[in-house]
């Protein structure tokens, strides 16, 4: 029942030394290529090996509604999660494009929308409830259903070590999901709504007061279910999409699965994960800064450093999509460049 609480693997020193070693023999100053390199060297650790690869890239979409959406705090109707679904695996989808672009496979699984039971091809649907609760009245989710959701990050990451796949990228969508993030966020971080609820999809200043009222009211009215424990404050005001990434991330440490955080709502998941089990942070490279408000608060309790920084602020994994190409230049840049030796090149003086 606690499988999350299990042990990590552990980054390979040896791999890391020797990729640390390879380059500083490469023809360029040492560390004039910075974030390149320490990505590089990262990876190195993570697939145990001096020569980093991301020939290929998992991406798991995690799609639930939410019960908050009661509240009016988002700009779109709940519906859209569910059009979505098909728009992602029809090749619509920004996430969509970035896949084909670098040819990863793309999971899509529905862990719970509102709807009756339908049948979209390439999508996943396990629907553990349609939707969470509204937390502003009671519990999101019970203990059970986030249980279940945990299992569904778990699944999707053993898939993908079966596939062979050499990084993982986790991305979500559910209307009204930054909401829910934002009050999970505040638990974690013992802030009020005012420090990490940004605009979401989008919403007007009016209608953002009231979110933020909306979750300090959800604040407390779970504080004394919650107390300090990061799976509470998950089944209290959290999301199925949400959980469910929180288990992905947590088992992509176990199993030794590189892993690429995206956006605010992933973030939140990554800092759940971490909580839950803490050696799941050496597992964890960053694929952006999003321009939602609270991200950078977030990222600075992870003492994580994305590596773009372009504004976005779509979800869907859009955002570590996009780092995979900045990745993938790492380790060809690391891999294929030559060496002081190689190229009859003087290296620095010692």
């Amino acid at each position: 029942m606690s499988w999350w609480l299990e042990a990590c693997k552990q980054p390979s020193i040896d791999a890391k030394q020797q990729a640390e070693a390879h380059q500083l023999q490469l023809t360029k100053p040492t560390g004039s290529l910075s974030e390149l390199e320490n990505t590089a060297v990262q990876l190195a650790a993570l697939q145990n090996t001096v020569k980093p690869q991301v020939d290929l890239p998992w991406i798991t979409i995690f799609a639930g509604d939410h019960g908050v959406m009661e509240e009016n705090i988002s700009a779109y109707p709940q519906a859209v999660t569910r059009q979505m679904l098909q728009n992602f695996t029809t090749g619509g989808a920004c996430i969509s494009v970035i896949a084909k672009e670098y040819q990863a496979k793309l999971q899509v699984i529905d862990c719970g929308s509102v709807g009756e039971a339908y049948e979209y091809a390439g999508v996943e649907r396990y629907c553990i409830a349609q939707g969470t609760e509204n937390f502003a009245k009671t519990v999101a989710m019970t203990e059970a259903q986030c249980l279940q959701a945990l299992n569904l990050g778990r699944k999707s990451v053993e898939d993908a070590v079966a596939a062979g796949a050499s990084i993982y990228v986790a991305g979500e969508m559910g209307i009204g999901n930054t909401c829910s993030a934002s009050a999970v966020a505040c638990f974690l971080l013992n802030e009020p709504a005012e420090k990490l609820t940004g605009v979401g999809t989008g919403i007007r200043a009016e209608q953002l007061a009231h979110k933020k009222q909306v979750i300090d009211q959800a604040l407390a009215l779970h504080r004394d279910y919650v107390e300090n424990d990061a799976f509470k404050a998950l089944c209290a005001v959290g999301g199925l999409e949400i959980a469910a990434m929180t288990g992905a991330y947590i088992r992509c440490a176990q199993l030794g699965m590189p892993m690429v955080v995206d956006g605010f709502i992933t973030t939140v998941s990554a800092l759940l994960a971490v909580r839950l089990n803490p050696a799941v942070r050496d597992w964890m490279l960053f694929g952006h800064q999003s321009a939602e408000y609270g991200h950078v608060r977030l990222l600075s309790e992870l003492n994580a450093n994305p590596l773009l920084k372009l504004n976005l602020r779509l979800g869907e994994g859009s955002g570590a999509g996009a780092a995979l190409g900045v990745i993938r230049l790492a380790c060809s840049l690391h891999n294929n460049m030559a060496t002081f030796a190689q190229a009859a090149v003087i290296g620095e003086k010692v």
